[in-house]
Parts: structure tokens; C-alpha cells; sequence
């Protein structure tokens, strides 16, 4: 498995002969290395509506012919937009063809702004487990901290956690320092970070401040193999 990260939220996993992006925010997003046109899809997963995290989704979702894995409202809505989706829950899991997914809670909010100045309620905001070839991968979404990720981390051997850090609308470095620790992952990587000025953070200072040498600031671009 290859699990790479792509600026702001944006992870792409390589499994199962399939690839797979978490929230993929390209355009609009300074820090990315995607590219909308050239990239090649199977799946997406969508912790929340947010249109930061939403992204590209349509496009994507639509010239590949992909799958959009997400909350139930955020999936109903982008399913009336004309993709294929698999609505999900937080709490629930499915086994897909390419992989094991479960929803976690995470404190956030979740609504889609659209062109007109319209906000629409996209549901809860997740988390999500994503498990193949025996490693897993827990996306954390747009969070705070809260106690729960004690028993994430007790009830999941997690491989690698991607955490924001950014502060202001979610966790930032102190909180989500205490998130690694829970979570107990083998590999911890900051998220949600520099994409605006008001989420600026110094990653690598938060990579080296987490104990056991586990803390891991990823280029972007930049792959992990497991």
C-alpha cells in the first residue's frame, strides 16, 4: 500500500491494483500537486461537506466514473448532482472490494456552500478508518480533540493518522499532540495547515514535538509505503 499527502486534507491511498483520494480540494488549493485533468480515480471518501474538502469531488467522480464513499446527506446531495455514491454513517463500516471503511465521529460542522450564497446542511462530520492488505489508515477529518480518540486508538493498531493541525476551525498543534497520543498510531502526519493565513503552522516543529520519533511532516507528494 502507498499513501501519499497532496496539501490541506488531500491523502491518496494506492491499494488493491486501486487509488483512492480523501477529500480532494485541488482547485483553489495553493499547496496541491494534483492536477484535476490528469488524475486517475476508483474512489473517493468524504469526511465532511465543507467545500474545502468537497473539493473536485464532481469532476473527479464524473470523468472517472469513481465512486464517492460518504455521511449519508453529503452522499444523497452529491448523488441528485449525478454520481455514484455509497451513503455511510458514523459508527458504521462496509467491505468494499478494495478495502474496509468506518466512520468516526468528529467534531466539526458540514455544509456545502454553493455559487449563489446558499448553505446546505451536509450532515455530520466524520472521520474515517480505511483499512487493506492488514494496515490502517485513520483520516481524521476537520476536528477538535475529544476523549473518544482514547478508544480509537485502544480498539484500532493504527499505521498512520493524519491529524489537522491548522487551529482556528480545527485542533491545532498542543490538541492534536494529545490526539497522537491516544490514537497510539505508529506514524502521526499533520494536515490542514498553511492553505490560508489563518491556519498557518510550522508541521515539522509539530512532527518532532510528538514523543517516540513517530511525528512525520509528509512534502507534498511525498509517499509512505506500508
Amino acid at each position: 500500500m502507498k499513501v501519499s499527502y497532496h496539501g490541506h486534507s488531500v491523502v491518496k491511498i494506492e491499494t488493491e491494483g486501486k487509488t483512492i483520494l480523501i477529500d480532494p480540494f485541488i482547485t483553489g488549493n495553493g499547496l496541491t500537486d494534483l492536477s484535476v485533468d490528469d488524475l486517475k480515480v476508483d474512489v473517493i471518501l468524504l469526511t465532511h461537506g465543507h467545500n474545502d474538502h468537497v473539493g473536485d469531488t464532481l469532476q473527479l467522480a464524473k470523468q472517472n466514473d469513481a465512486l464517492v464513499i460518504a455521511p449519508f446527506e453529503l452522499a444523497t446531495y452529491l448523488s441528485w448532482k449525478g454520481v455514484k455514491v455509497h451513503e455511510m454513517h458514523i459508527g458504521g463500516a462496509h467491505q468494499f472490494e478494495f478495502g474496509h471503511v468506518k466512520l468516526t465521529q468528529a467534531f466539526h460542522g458540514s455544509s456545502y456552500t454553493e455559487e449563489n450564497q446558499t448553505i446546505v446542511y451536509t450532515g455530520m462530520p466524520s472521520g474515517i478508518l480505511f483499512t487493506a492488505e492488514g494496515k490502517t489508515i485513520f483520516h481524521a477529518g476537520d476536528t477538535a480533540l475529544f476523549s473518544d480518540m482514547k478508544l480509537i486508538g485502544e480498539r484500532n493498531t493504527i499505521d498512520v493518522a493524519f491529524l489537522p493541525i491548522g487551529d482556528n476551525f480545527t485542533m491545532g498543534p498542543e490538541d492534536a499532540a494529545v490526539a497522537a497520543e491516544w490514537l497510539q498510531a505508529k506514524t502521526v502526519v499533520p494536515i490542514h495547515y498553511n492553505t490560508f493565513p489563518v491556519i498557518e503552522q510550522d508541521p515539522v516543529a509539530f512532527a518532532e514535538s510528538l514523543s517516540g520519533k513517530k511525528g512525520r511532516a509528509l512534502a507534498v507528494g511525498e509517499v509512505i509505503e506500508l
